[in-house]
Formats: C-alpha cells, structure tokens, sequence
C-alpha cells in the first residue's frame, strides 16, 4: 500500500491594520469564500476550526478565507506571548487534516444575505447605481481589504448612502474608518456622483 507524503504545512504571520487581528497564511487551501466568526456559537454551528480556535481564552474573533485565518484577540492579552502558540494550534489542526468549513455554510449565509436583501427594495435607477457599487467594490475594495486579513460586504443604499459590512481584522480596526472615508468614499464619490456618503456597520 502506497502512503502518500503530503507537503508540510507552512505558515506564516502578517500584520493587520488593526493591531488586535493578526493573520496566519497557510500553503493550503483553507475555504473558498470568506467565513467570518464573531462568537464561539456561530463557530460551534458551523466551522469545527473556528471552534477549536475559540477554546482559547484569548479568542474573539475567527475570519477564515482561502488560505489564511485571522484572529482577532481580547484587548487583555498581547500579540507576543499568544503568536507562537496559536500558530502551532493552526499548523496541528491543518496537519490532522480535519474539517474547516461544514457543508452548506456558504448557503445558509446567502439565505440569511438575501432576507436582508430583500428588505431592501431599490427603484430602477438605484438598482443599477447598486451593481455598479457593487462591482467596484469587489474589483478595487474586496482585494486590498483581503489582503490585510479583512473583508468588506455591500450592504444597503439609500438616498445617497452606502452602507457598507466590515468583517474579520477589518471589524473593530482604528485605520478601517481612514480606509472607508478616505479611500472607498472618495472612489465610489468619483464613479458614482449619486454617492454623497459610505458608513460601515461592524460584520
């Protein structure tokens, strides 16, 4: 019987903006998508590795997108004495090779994405002015905030405002506001003149 050897599990830390996140980058392919855990119940429901994770003291918050977690931690504890140990708790669980993400989480997001959607009912012309928010937001946005550990979600749009959904090291981040005023606002104010505003509603 043939064993096969996989490739070691390699990981290493960034910084974030916000200095309570810190974000581990693994060579593995951790979850297509973005899956952002803000309590231990949310975890226990649906991602056996946020859960793990969140049986630290220290953990308040899990953001697992492709390959790399972000932890977010409690004001109370310092990034120097918890980096080493939650790096070897990341690296054990992905060598045993068990359960990232449960079956159907993307899913059950979308369905909870489109009730608060649907409450939202946009006029003809606002609806095109929404994609195309969107889609600036996913092409310029999404792909910088990513790489500092963070995510960014479209949320409403009303009468010149756009909210906007901040998850994983971007939640709770001092520079995020700087981000989001600075550079979402004055983009989105340029492409879309409707847009007078951007706020953002922790994810």
């Amino acid at each position: 019987m043939e064993t096969k050897v996989k490739s070691p599990v390699m990981l290493y830390t960034e910084q974030t903006p916000n200095p309570e996140s810190l974000k581990f980058v693994t060579n593995r392919m951790l979850y297509q998508g973005t899956a952002d855990f803000k309590t231990s119940e949310m975890a226990e429901e649906w991602s056996p590795m946020a859960s793990f994770l969140f049986e630290q003291p220290y953990v308040k918050g899990v953001y697992i997108s492709n390959n790399f977690v972000t932890i977010s931690k409690e004001l109370n504890y310092e990034w120097s004495d918890l980096m080493h140990k939650s790096k070897e708790l990341i690296k054990q669980y992905i060598e045993d090779g068990k359960p990232v993400i449960k079956d159907g989480f993307a899913e059950a997001m979308a369905e909870i994405e489109k009730e608060r959607g649907a409450s939202y009912q946009y006029s003809e012309d606002d609806a095109v002015l929404v994609k195309k928010i969107i889609e600036l937001i996913d092409t310029y946005v999404k792909p910088a905030v990513e790489m500092d550990g963070g995510n960014i979600e479209f949320k409403s749009y009303d009468k010149g405002v756009v909210t906007v959904i901040m998850q994983g090291a971007c939640s709770g981040c001092p520079s995020s506001t700087v981000t989001l005023k600075a550079g979402i606002e004055g983009m989105l104010k340029r492409m879309c003149p409707e847009v007078t505003s951007v706020v953002s509603e922790m994810g």
